[in-house]
């Protein structure tokens, strides 16, 4: 295990010419990575030879073999069997960078792009090129997949960068199928946290090869073998086969442009990990026959409408040429293609055809959706239906009622509602949208609140003008018996606010499963399995008892029983009741009731939530209140000094509403109001 966890190759044995007798196995790591990476070593008639032994097969047998990684192995082992339908191009590699969510990898794939010569020396490069969303770089992470290429010693990488946060694993899903590889970039502090496990057992699933990049290694509490281990564990829990563990390690700095074969020594570039790559990932597999191909992706562009990408499976796609569109045997449509584009580099680039194991861009099918299959005319088959899990969280959206409707946004009516929903599903296939109890709203279902949530910022600024209400979980009833998601709810937190937030997890019906050290930093890992519902509201919560230093992930486990009743917030609100524009007098004596969202000159109106009160039970006061102007009062006037307040985003607002209240969503504006629904039925 210990060699293992080095190289995780599983080739029974090899030879490595040691020209002095007295070093001993561990100083072998340079020529070892030397060897494996087309470096010459001096030969001697009088070398002698040391003889290195990774999970042998056959121990009779020591004749010398290439290094080969497992899955290398057992593809060519299989070919002899199928050759006649199924033959792997070697000059492709298609592969997906996965990871947790700030693991890493949209850095890594600035340096691979950067050292593949993808831009000019004197290019100014702005960071994370990948992600060119600007919610993305807003929030700094990955949200959309996207595509890019390089070349590397003739053979062309196609690269797609994924999301990193589980409520996106839909987008993951829909991308495995396009690949043969995945680059598995994990923390070398953290280990492999909730969406390091997602990701990899979807790919294990799909029987893709995967090589593990242990990135930061240069981190000062950097612990490369408790990572590796970690990682092999995981291959073991989600019953990987002997070939699939046989994983390849590689060390990496992202930040840095550097990587190796073990952590104390690395490569003046990323030359080991594109070795590996090209190494261990095999080939697209071409099947014969007539064209297919599988529209994992869409984009959309203003000149050229609907672009579907995937990667074509079988036969060769050409320009003008006329296809059959099938979503499956009996519906089929024809269309023909009027553009076809390959990535190369940073840019989609304009080719006359694609032969099959490419990754490609197709124009000219207006109507396509994803998971539909671009097929021969005549002898085209559908492929299988890309199918992505459930969601597990639902949120109303209705028309704007408040008196400030219509004030900053265009789009106000339930027709642009619906029809801006209606475009978001031909994209997003983990979300889902009902109609509500009435006209004007619709039941948006997703794979968390940040997967919704990214919707309504996305909506808000194209300018249109609604409301939400709280999150709520999707529940199951099995035989009889009430069913609740339950997510495993990772937390980092130093080990002073440990109290406080095991606390507030208990609170929750959370059930620990597991705690340990972080590193030298002086930092906790604990694991909880929560119901979902118990995570709402949380992450606000959690920042507040730990003083802003824990760091939660949460990703969907599974169904379970019914936890019982949760409360997840002791205080009510503050409520206007009279509409108007703030001023300093009301808002002094305000602030005494709790803390206030509002400053002085702000408009609100009646209904509206202007701050969280000190006690349980919401509280109706006045913050438009004016200082009666008379001419009795002689003594100067005194001067009022207000708290600074609270400044909170889409996310904490839609994290503090309970059942009772709302979200009003503008382009320039995010206000909390009551439910006016629930106050006519408390008044009957």
């Amino acid at each position: 295990m210990e060699m293992a966890t080095t190289t995780f190759c599983s080739s029974s044995s090899f030879s490595i010419p040691n020209p002095n007798p007295r070093t001993n196995a561990s100083s072998s790591s340079l020529p070892l990575s030397k060897q494996l990476f087309g470096f010459s070593l001096p030969s001697s008639s009088t070398a002698k030879t040391t003889t290195l032994k990774l999970r042998s097969r056959n121990p009779t047998s020591f004749t010398p073999t290439p290094i080969k990684c497992s899955v290398s192995e057992a593809t060519e082992a299989a070919a002899p069997v199928e050759k006649k339908k199924l033959m792997r191009r070697s000059d492709i590699r298609n592969i997906a960078i996965v990871a947790h969510v700030d693991h890493g990898k949209t850095t890594l794939v600035d340096s691979m792009l950067r050292q593949a010569k993808v831009f000019r020396d004197n290019q100014v490069v702005q960071e994370r090129i990948m992600d060119s969303n600007d919610i993305e770089r807003e929030r700094g992470i990955t949200i959309l997949s996207k595509n890019t290429s390089i070349t590397y010693k003739d053979s062309k990488i196609n690269i797609i960068d994924t999301p990193g946060h589980s409520d996106f694993g839909g987008e993951v899903e829909r991308i495995l199928n396009m690949v043969e590889g995945i680059l598995l970039v994990v923390d070398s502090v953290e280990g492999p946290m909730p969406q390091t496990r997602f990701v990899l057992k979807k790919a294990l699933e799909f029987g893709h090869a995967v090589v593990v990049v242990v990135n930061k290694i240069d981190r000062p509490s950097a612990r490369p073998d408790f990572v590796i281990n970690s990682t092999f564990e995981l291959f073991i829990e989600l019953n990987a086969t002997d070939e699939q563990c046989d994983f390849q390690a590689i060390y990496a700095s992202g930040i840095k442009g550097k990587a190796g074969l073990s952590a104390d020594n690395l490569s003046d570039d990323l030359g080991p990990l594109f070795e590996a790559i090209m190494r261990c990932i095999p080939g697209p597999a071409i099947e014969d026959g007539a064209l297919q191909m599988l529209a994992t992706n869409i984009e959309y562009d203003e000149h050229k409408g609907r672009i579907a990408i995937g990667r074509l499976h079988a036969g060769e796609l050409r320009k003008g040429m006329d296809v059959k569109v099938c979503t499956s045997e009996d519906s089929c449509r024809f269309a023909k293609v009027s553009e076809l584009f390959v990535y190369e580099k940073f840019n989609r680039v304009s080719v006359d055809s694609v032969k099959a194991g490419d990754i490609c861009a197709v124009c000219g099918i207006n109507d396509i959706q994803i998971g539909e299959t671009i097929a021969d005319k005549t002898l085209g088959k559908p492929l299988p239906a890309i199918r992505v899990e459930e969601p597990t969280v639902k949120m109303a959206f209705a028309i704007n009622t408040s008196p400030f409707v219509g004030r900053e946004g265009k789009y106000v009516t339930s027709r642009n509602l619906r029809d801006r929903l209606s475009r978001e599903l031909e994209r997003n296939l983990a979300m889902k949208v009902e109609d509500g109890e009435t006209a004007d709203t619709f039941i948006v279902s997703g794979r968390g609140t940040l997967h919704i949530t990214i919707l309504i910022e996305n909506m808000r600024r194209e300018g249109f003008e609604f409301m939400v209400g709280p999150p709520k979980v999707i529940n199951k009833r099995v035989n009889d018996k009430l069913l609740e998601p339950y997510e495993i709810a990772t937390v980092e937190v130093p080990e002073e606010h440990m109290g406080p937030v095991v606390e507030l997890l208990g609170k929750r019906r959370g059930q620990m499963i597991d705690m340990q050290g972080l590193g030298s930093e002086g930092t906790n890992l604990i694991k909880y399995k929560i119901p979902t519902r118990g995570l709402l509201g949380l992450r606000n919560a959690i920042l507040t008892a730990s003083r802003g230093t824990a760091i939660l992930n949460t990703i969907f486990d599974s169904y379970g029983p019914w936890a019982g009743d949760m409360s997840t917030r002791d205080l009510g609100s503050l409520v206007a009741f009279e509409g108007g524009t703030s001023t300093s007098y009301a808002l002094s004596s305000s602030q005494d009731r709790g803390q206030l969202f509002i400053g002085p000159g702000v408009d609100v109106y009646k209904g509206q939530i202007v701050g969280i009160h000190q006690r349980s039970g919401d509280l109706s006061l006045n913050v438009c209140k004016k200082k009666a102007a008379t001419n009795i009062r002689s003594n100067k006037e005194q001067s009022v000094i207000l708290d600074t307040p609270l400044d909170y985003s889409l996310d904490d607002c839609i994290e503090y509403i309970q059942e009772d209240e709302l979200v009003e969503v503008t382009p320039s504006s995010i206000r909390m109001c009551k439910n006016p629904k629930f106050s006519k039925k408390s008044s009957r």
